[in-house]
């Protein structure tokens, strides 16, 4: 007897992504922010106890959840290797030719024995609109009355820009926190969070041969 294999889409609880949102099947919504790195290690004592205290008061500052993930991936270096390939072509002199390739084979060999990593920081803030149940909803609804009814689509898009102005709120809270710590924020829009995600999911894609033409 044969099984049908659910579709990975099935397995991943985003609806879409909407100017930089995610919205969940659930009807949950999420925003992702970029976090810099900063070297603690090269403060001096009053400034690592700013820093700590700063963002102690973030924290405690926090009415809601909010989820901190670190992203490590290997260092790919082949679109340097192929940039750094092109410009030795492009050089008249032999000399410079050599070191070129000299250069390029060293960064190959180093790269192919070390494991260079590149590590990302995201934040991730969630907002969930407060949901009534349906009975509910219909009684209150009748029991107060609308002098000017909404369409299916008018009250989706008016639940979705009040939800985004409460995420929008818990935003700022965040990125006013992180930035009094030192720390510099950028908010992913909806390509790069499409990317992020596509990466998350196929990992392997980083991995495959450039295409050259």
């Amino acid at each position: 007897m044969a099984v049908s294999a659910a579709p990975t889409q099935s397995f991943v609880p985003i609806k879409e992504v909407r100017d930089g949102i995610i919205i969940e099947k659930d009807g949950g919504m999420r925003a992702i922010l970029l976090a810099s790195s900063l070297n603690f290690s090269l403060k001096s004592e009053d400034e690592k106890n700013a820093i700590l205290l700063q963002f102690q008061d973030f924290l405690n500052s926090l009415d809601f959840s909010v989820q901190i993930v670190v992203q490590s991936r290997k260092l790919d270096i082949r679109p340097y290797l192929a940039l750094l390939e092109e410009q030795g072509k492009l050089q008249t002199n032999s000399l410079m030719k050599v070191q070129t390739k000299e250069y390029i084979d060293f960064v190959r060999s180093f790269t192919e024995s070390t494991n260079i990593m590149t590590k990302n920081f995201f934040i991730v803030v969630p907002y969930a609109p407060a949901t009534i149940g349906g009975d509910k909803t219909s009684a209150i609804t009748s029991f107060i009355g609308r002098t000017t009814p909404k369409s299916k689509a008018e009250a989706k898009e008016s639940d979705f820009e009040e939800s985004r102005t409460q995420l929008e709120e818990r935003l700022a809270v965040v990125e006013q926190g992180l930035v009094r710590s030192g720390i510099r924020i950028a908010r992913l829009g909806t390509d790069e969070v499409i990317e992020l995600f596509y990466k998350a999911f196929n990992p392997g894609e980083t991995e495959k041969a450039l295409v050259k033409k």
